[in-house]
């Protein structure tokens, strides 16, 4: 599911009878709950709070034989975000090629019961495949499914270990179906010191969402029935609130919104790409606990980004954009809009007004 989707799947969870018919609906919202006997893994990721020094063995050539690795040392800093159904980690690291920097994105699927991981690469401002699984007796695996070398693998990333201050990591491919797996990354974390879940870190990267950051006020309007000549809308209001982490490279929009279909709440996460100057965008929702398939991808123009994505609504391909820009000090707009026709016409379906409450966030 995309991430535009996926905003619009929320909304259908909440009322089916509002959004009876719309395109834009979502199946992954409305299936059925899992028993209630089934442990609830909300916390299994707790013990990770906080900074950590470790030290890492990274395999330079996987499912080759060989056993040449390259070590490396750095810290890990991981702190709770969205009232804890997520958890953001930055890893900076020396390595004998330079530095390096990661960023991860942890979130949980209360249904499923399942976590999901999200990695970024600070030299590519893009997001990975991510794995998703679930602990069991202590452990922790997430799994899946890679192409290297034009082979496709299994990845599986493992926790073990796992003490007050300190714990393991490994993470490993598998060329026959998971009989076997060879690590070919290995780190031995230590606390270092308590959580800390300011960001004071200097800002790098693009500035371009500089205005973004802080509360606003949030007054939202929705196209009921997308590209069906509908002129139905309806409304909500809400809370949107902006931070920037990875000292400026990437930042968290957390939004809340009520209206007659009940309550709205998202995630997105924006990344910058210093490679080809762009943003990538994606979105998370309580239920889900993972980020959309495929992330919007856009560029800062004269003050405002139109983020594209390709995704099929009723078995139709359509072209989505999704735009934010600054009107003043105080004021945004962002819209969502569609095309059936390759963009030649694009028809908007939401529309949110941001005024800001408070002072703007240096």
């Amino acid at each position: 599911m995309s991430i535009f989707r996926r905003f619009t799947a929320c909304v259908a969870a909440l009322s089916a009878s509002m959004l009876a018919g719309s395109p834009a609906g979502g199946s992954e919202e409305t299936s059925p709950p899992r028993p209630s006997a089934e442990r609830d893994g909300a916390h299994d990721f707790d013990f990770n709070f906080g900074v950590w020094t470790t030290h890492i063995k990274r395999l330079k050539e996987p499912l080759s034989g060989s056993r040449d690795y390259v070590e490396m040392k750095g810290t890990v800093s991981v702190r709770k975000v969205w009232d804890g159904r997520a958890q953001l980690e930055e890893i900076e690291v020396d390595a004998p090629g330079g530095h390096w920097e990661g960023l991860t994105l942890f979130l949980y699927n209360p249904r499923s019961h399942q976590w999901s991981q999200t990695f970024i690469n600070s030299a590519k401002g893009t997001f990975s495949e991510g794995l998703s699984g679930e602990f069991a007796g202590g452990r922790g695996e997430l799994f899946a499914q890679e192409t290297l070398w034009g082979r496709s693998l299994l990845v599986r990333g493992v926790w073990s270990d796992i003490k007050p201050d300190s714990h393991h990591f490994e993470e490993a491919y598998s060329d026959d179906g998971g009989k076997t797996w060879e690590p070919f990354f290995i780190a031995d974390l230590t606390r270092a010191q308590a959580a800390d879940h300011a960001d004071t870190g200097a800002q790098e990267g693009s500035h371009d969402f500089d205005f973004d950051f802080g509360t606003w006020k949030t007054h939202s309007s929705r196209l009921r029935h997308p590209l069906t000549g509908s002129a139905d809308w309806a409304d909500m209001d809400g809370i949107t609130v902006v931070s920037k982490v990875w000292r400026g490279r990437a930042n968290l929009a957390e939004y809340r919104a009520e209206g007659p279909a009940g309550v709205v709440q998202l995630l997105a996460l924006r990344v910058y790409n210093p490679a080809t100057q762009e943003w990538s965008i994606d979105f998370a929702t309580p239920n889900a606990g993972t980020l959309g398939a495929v992330a919007g991808v856009g560029r800062f123009q004269n003050g405002r980004v139109d983020f594209y994505d390709q995704e099929t609504i009723n078995d139709r391909a359509i072209l989505v954009r999704f735009s934010l820009w600054s009107v003043s000090e105080n004021e945004a707009r962002s819209e969502q809009a569609f095309s059936a026709d390759g963009g030649k016409s694009w028809e908007v379906n939401w529309r949110t007004t941001y005024t800001r409450t408070g002072e703007p966030v240096k």
